[in-house]
């Protein structure tokens, strides 16, 4: 599953367990993006808080048991890829 993401709302992108989260800045934020592991948007219990991330970087985070849910703190550029299956590519 891929989604670009650019506002600054709490956004459920995948229910259930997820393999791999790649969450990647495409443009300059000044800000927080918070990364949840649930299936709402309540924001809790929280993965990781990336602050003011710089323009390109990446970040990968790994078996999420419930679902994810990103929420910037401002508008963003952001792609958030989740792969949910098994195998030597996740």
């Amino acid at each position: 599953m891929y989604r670009h993401l650019t506002a600054n709302s709490a956004i459920n992108i995948a229910q259930g367990g997820s393999r791999k989260v790649i969450i990647t800045n495409n443009g300059a934020l000044t800000g927080t993006i918070t990364v949840s592991d649930e299936t709402g948007t309540s924001g809790a219990p929280v993965v990781a808080v990336i602050t003011n991330p710089t323009v390109g970087s990446q970040y990968e985070y790994w078996d999420i048991k419930t679902g994810v849910t990103i929420t910037p703190s401002a508008t963003c550029d952001i792609t958030v890829s989740v792969s949910s299956g098994m195998g030597g590519n996740q």
